[in-house]
């Protein structure tokens, strides 16, 4: 049974900095590739970015780049993800995913991770 835990989050001011994280327990944890998302109130889940087992390929959406940070520490089994001059429009619930996957790409796509985290809150206020 593989588990994703996230920690991390919660409330800032326009302009401060968050990381959220994300914890892969169960079998070979390190062999999983983790996505982040984020969910608005009312729509689907958005990409935010991606990083492959290894750690050396990553992939960002266009809008989150230069902002947003993922990396992961297998020692820990756990991803990372840094917001930077974070904006009240990145408010939003941001949840990890996890696919098990030994390859070089980097997937956007949802349908793709078979595990998800429970999701955690940040918020921006102005």
């Amino acid at each position: 049974q593989v588990q994703l835990v996230q920690s991390g989050g919660g409330l800032v001011q326009a302009g401060d900095s968050l990381r959220v994280s994300c914890t892969v327990s169960g079998r070979t944890p390190e062999s999983y590739a983790v996505g982040w998302f984020r969910q608005f109130p009312g729509l689907g889940r958005e990409f935010v970015a991606a990083i492959t087992r290894s750690g050396e390929n990553v992939d960002y959406a266009d809008s989150l780049k230069g902002r947003f940070t993922i990396s992961r520490d297998n020692a820990k089994n756990t991803v990372y993800l840094q917001l930077n001059s974070l904006r009240p429009e990145d408010t939003a619930i941001y949840i990890c995913a996890g696919v098990w996957y030994d390859g070089d790409y980097v997937y956007r796509t949802e349908e793709v991770y078979e595990y998800w985290g429970q999701g955690t809150q940040v918020t921006v206020s102005s």
